[in-house]
This record gives C-alpha cells, structure tokens and sequence, in this order.
C-alpha cells in the first residue's frame, strides 16, 4: 500500500512527463511493397519528446536518424506549427516524414529545413530549399519532392539540386499546397497537394484567406510579443476560398472545376485519375467527382443527402484497381460500406474507417458492439473479420495496431509466417484501472464504473463523472486510453468514476448519432444521468449526493450545463476549453448539428452555457489555455462575465502559454493536482 500510495502522490507528474504515456509510442509506418521493411517514428523512451526516424526491417529495429543528426537550424515554422496544432502534433524532432513508393529514400522537415535519407545506402544529407519547409511530400518514384513555403508551392529535383517555384500566392492571404482551418480540424484533411502516381505532375489546393475574418490572440504573460493574427471562419461567417489545380512541373496548370459547393472533404490521385468529394455548405449534401487531370472537368459518380447532416467518414471516397467505388452509405440504423453501388457490410456492423483499397481488396474498421472496434476486410471470397481480442483496431498497410485493456500493440503481419512486433518503449501505468462494465438504463449506454483499489463493500463512495459524450469520441472503449489510468488516480483519491457514452457519440449508428442536431446538450446531459443512475443501481455504495463532473472541449460545456441545469443532480464541476459560445467556433463544425447561426439562433442558444449563467448555484471551476486558436479563450471568458453579471461566484484558471491541450510538463501536472483539489473540496471530501 505505501508503494501504491506513493504511485498515487506522483501520477499526475508522471502523466505530464509522458506526455499522458503517448511518449515512446511507435507510428506514422510506412512499408516497402514486400512488407519486410517498415519505415516509423518513435521516441527513444517514455519521457523523451523527440521523435527518431526507426526501420523495422526483417526483424531487426534500427534507429536511422535521430535529431541530435541534424543541429538546431531554426524555429519551427508559423505554417507547421499551425498543421501540428490542427492534427494534435506537440512533439520535436522528426514528427514526420514521406516516402517513395519503393521505399527506399525519405524526406522530412525538422525546423524548417529539409533532410533527405537514403535507405540502401544510409546517407542522410540537408537540401537547399527556398525558405523553411512545411509538409515535404516525396514523388512515387523518388526524384523529386515537392514542399511549401511562405505560401509558395515548391519541387525540388533531388538529382540536380534544381528548386522550382510551381505556384505562387502573390498575397499574404493566399497559401498553395496546404490544408484549410475546417479542412484539417473537422474534415479529416490536413494536407493540401498530391503527386501522380507516376511523379510527372502536382495536384494543389489554392487557400484564399481573404473573405475570412481576423482573430488576435495575445499572450498576457508576455506582453512585450505581438498579438498573433489568426484567419478564423466562425460559425456564419465566410470561409476561406478554395480551389484545386494541376500542375505538370513545365508552367502548364489546369483547374479542376466542381460548381458552388463550399468544401472539399477529399483529394487522391488514384491509377484512374482524380478522384475528390465535395460537399455543401449545409453539409446536407456530398457529392463524388472523377476529375480529368488534362481537362479539370469532372464526372458526377454518387451523391448522398441527408437532412441533417452527411457524415464525412474517413478513407472514403476510394476505388479498387477495376475502379470500382468505395463510400460509406447510411440507413436510419446502420452506417454501411458500399462498393460498386451495393452494401457489402450488413445491418447493425457500423463502418468506422476505410483503411486502404489494394486491388479489389478493401480493408475497414467497423463494430456491431459499441465499446469495441474491429478490423474487417471485404474482397472478392467475401467478407470476414481480421481481429478478435475485444479492443480498438486498425492497420497501416502490414502494421495491425491494436489497443485492448492491457495496453497497445503493434503487429506486423507477414504472410505464411508469424507476425513481427514493433515494440512500444512507453510507459504503462503501476496501477491498472478496474473497470466494471455496465449498460445502463433503457438505451443500454456502455458504461465504465471505476472503483478504489482499497474499495470494500459498504464504503460510500462521492461519485465523479468524466465524459466526453459528444459527437466523433468515445471514451466507453475497451482500450487503455489515457482516460482510464487518470480515472483509477481519482478512484485511488476516493471517488467512484464513471464514463458513459450517449446519444450523439459515434459507434450506433446514424440516428443515435443524428438525436443531437440543432440541440447539442440536452439529450446528452439525459444520457449522463441515466449512466449515473445505472452506476448507483449496481453498486448502491455510490453517493449520489454528492456527485462532480468534469470535462474538456465539447465534455467541458457538457460539465457546465450540467450543474446550471440539473443542480439536483451535479454538485460540482470542472470545465476545460469550453465552446460555451457556439457563434464562436468554426463553420464546418458548429454548422453541422446547428445550422447557421443567423437561420437557427435559438439552436445556437440551447447548445449555450451563456445564456443560463443565472442558474448557477453550484462550486464551477472554468480552465483555458490563453494561446488556443481553436476554442479561443473567449468562450470562457464571455461565460465568466455573465456569470459575474449574474452574482454567480465561480473560479477561473488561466493557462499561459496552452493552446488547446497543455502540453507543458508543470501546467499539466498543475492542473491534475488543483483539480482534484477543487473537486474534494467541493464535495466535502476534506
């Protein structure tokens, strides 16, 4: 016991050291067309931050290039550091690198200069380049690599050292080759140019920034920097222009022309040509386009609506090698895998993600059971599930990565002989989270109850709720997420835990989904009350009096609501990074379950805290990174101020420096420890 309490004292450092036990993770593969070779990234231990550039080749682990190769040649770029933040990159050192097809050189930036590494003969060498380099991408055929920057769109040809400028912006508001803000925070996409698969031409996207607003996010810890200005399309207001060209590296372009829809979910270059979707505005209608790279015109191939929103589903649109389509068709129950204009996947087994199309074999995750995600695959014999191990599953190419309770491993498959292990060199938590799996009341909400490691029956536990509950996450998953082992440190300081998905969480089907559009808070914080009162059912030891919540982003306006609207039932709250003001966040996000905010404005109203500020009777703790560009620090403090306005007190907890997730080792720590803090205090606990 004075081991495990001693574990308990240092957990919260220990979390932030290893970056919540991510530190030492293997990812990013890549494999040779064999699949003997794979290509990675991963720190060198569980608290180191720079990622190294790894070979798993046979079954030797080698480590290729580490950044003490490669000197200090500058800061990161203002460009890359925004791609980091929308794709949730807060490493060092190589977080990431591009290969040819035959596996045999890769390119990768690291603070904005350019390293080229050839695997037959291990030479790594620096490239000359224009300026500092964002989002190099390595040509099929390995002659070339095309990179931005300031904006400009770059291939240099690697034989001869030759840096050709491919597109210009000519404006500071202008930007080729890179991902829009809606593009890279809610649409899957974070890239914004594609090689053809013979490496003769470049396709890109045009950003105009123009028509978009300007945010100015300060830093008040160090008032001597300036404000940084930020391009944001907030709900109801104009997004950014974009279009798509090709490029044949000769000063030839073409642009591909799709009519007036507003995004562009998907870009690939497939053996057929170009494929892309788009998508309305309302998001209640995408459309598959084939392109012709010669001419841009394009060829209508399916088109989906829905009257509330068309899901964006990850890995699809694609084509086999016949050309067959691959996309994601929904009914009211089931979200289904449609190749060549018919279902291939039955009721009730919910597509998740296309993991890749090889010949006329595609590979995808589904689930029929909600806590859990599989690999399946579909080819010409039929269908048949990869996995079995209850988990969360997926692959890139060869590498089968799987995350069950006891932790995360990394399988690469050979055929006709035993699978090859990429090892993690993370941590693993001294204590291992003890989860009772429930499915509470009428909807059967998986459920995860976490109780003390010293709990006996008849000690009376305070309750502590810990939800995400909101479209696109789960954390009811039978994985060791970061969510359980900080879940079993609060149990160990004496609550009951408990994590429940509702309505509106992914993983049961389109119209359990779908219940949340133009009311993004009601039927959730329903959902989290009947999980409370499922939890107390089975074990009558939890104290339903004194019940706290918490949560972070989407969970964070969750947590607030909760004790504005139901006091009687939550007693305490935490809430980090809250969108409190839906008027506030992005287009293609906010838009989709509200509409727009000048057509809807009392959905905009409901899915607030702000409006209900008067309610508060309740001790409410508000947490925000003062740096975040994505839910900007506003939303708290427009909520504080009505708070205050309404003589509600409450407690505000800036963080300087954080963007939306704190990274920092002392913030992170802090923040666990003041929290628990807050909350015993709160619940009477002291």
């Amino acid at each position: 016991m004075t081991n495990e309490r001693s574990y308990i004292d240092s957990y919260p450092a220990l979390a932030a050291r290893t970056q919540r036990f991510s530190l030492g993770l293997p990812k990013a593969f890549t494999a040779s067309p064999d699949g003997e070779r794979v290509l990675f990234l991963r720190t060198r231990g569980p608290e180191d931050r720079a990622g190294c550039l790894w070979l798993l080749d046979g079954d030797e682990e080698r480590l290729l290039v580490a950044p003490e190769h490669l000197g200090a040649d500058g800061p990161v770029p203002e460009a890359e550091r925004i791609r980091r933040e929308r794709t949730r990159e807060h490493g060092s050192g190589i977080v990431s690198f591009s290969t040819d097809d035959a596996l045999s050189a890769a390119v990768f930036p690291v603070n904005g200069t350019l390293w080229h590494y050839d695997l037959p003969t291990g030479v790594l060498r620096k490239l000359d380049t224009a300026g500092a380099v964002v989002d190099p991408r390595l040509d099929p055929t390995g002659h070339r690599v095309a990179y931005v920057t300031d904006g400009a769109l770059h291939v240099l040809e690697l034989a001869d050292g030759n840096d050709k400028e491919v597109a210009a912006g000519n404006s500071p508001d202008v930007a080729w080759g890179l991902a829009e803000h809606v593009a890279a925070e809610s649409m899957h996409r974070s890239r914004g140019h594609w090689w053809s698969p013979d490496g003769t031409r470049l396709l890109a996207t045009r950003v105009d920034q123009t028509p978009v607003q300007r945010w100015w996010i300060a830093d008040p810890a160090n008032p001597g920097a300036r404000p940084r200005e930020v391009a944001y399309p907030a709900a109801g207001t104009a997004n950014a222009l974009v279009s798509l060209h090709v490029f044949d590296l000769h000063g030839g372009s073409t642009e591909i022309v799709w009519g007036d829809f507003e995004y562009l979910p998907t870009v690939a270059w497939d053996a057929h040509g170009v494929l892309i979707s788009v998508q309305s505005r309302d998001q209640k209608t995408v459309q598959v386009l084939a392109a012709d790279p010669a001419t841009g015109r394009t060829e209508l191939l399916h088109e989906q609506h829905d009257p509330a929103w068309v899901e964006l589903v990850p890995g699809t649109p694609a084509r086999t090698a016949s050309g067959k389509l691959v996309v994601a068709d929904d009914t009211p129950s089931t979200r289904r895998l449609m190749i060549d204009g018919r279902p291939v996947t039955p009721e009730g087994l919910q597509l998740r993600a296309v993991v890749d199309v090889t010949g006329e074999t595609v590979r995808f995750q589904a689930n029929d059971e909600p806590t859990e995600r599989h690999l399946w695959v579909h080819d010409p014999t039929g269908l048949r599930r990869l996995t079995d191990a209850p988990g969360i599953h997926t692959a890139v190419g060869p590498v089968v990565v799987s995350n069950t309770e006891t932790g995360q491993t990394f399988a690469v498959r050979r055929t006709g002989g035993p699978d090859r292990q990429i090892q993690s060199l993370a941590a693993k938590p001294a204590l291992a989270p003890r989860i009772t799996w429930l499915q509470a009341g009428e909807r059967q909400l998986r459920t995860a109850l976490i109780l003390p490691s010293w709990y006996e029956p008849g000690m009376t536990l305070p309750v502590l709720m810990t939800p995400y509950a909101g479209p696109a996450l789960q954390l009811a998953v039978r994985a060791l997420t970061p969510m359980y082992p900080t879940a079993q440190w609060y149990a160990e300081n004496g609550f009951a835990v408990v994590i429940a998905d509702g309505r509106g969480t992914p993983g049961r089907g389109p119209a359990w989904e779908k219940t949340v559009y133009g009311d993004t808070l009601s039927l959730p914080l329903e959902d989290q009350i009947a999980a409370l009162h499922g939890a107390a059912e089975h074990n009558p030891d939890l104290d339903l009096t004194r019940v706290g919540i918490t949560g972070w982003s989407y969970s964070g306006l969750l947590a607030t609501i909760a004790v504005l609207r139901r006091p009687d039932v939550f007693h305490a709250a935490v809430a980090g990074a809250g969108p409190h003001d839906p008027r506030l966040y992005d287009t293609h996000w906010r838009e989709r379950f509200l509409g727009s905010p000048d057509e809807n404005p009392e959905a905009y109203d409901r899915s607030s805290s702000i409006p209900e500020a008067a309610k508060l009777s309740r001790p409410l703790l508000l947490v925000h990174g003062l740096a975040d560009d994505n839910v900007v620090v506003a939303h708290t403090l427009r909520l504080s101020a009505a708070l205050l306005a309404a003589g509600r007190p409450h407690q505000v907890l800036p963080l300087s420096g954080a963007t939306h997730m704190p990274t920092d080792e002392a913030t992170a720590e802090g923040l666990m420890r003041h929290q628990l803090q807050f909350l015993k205090a709160a619940l009477g606990m002291e």
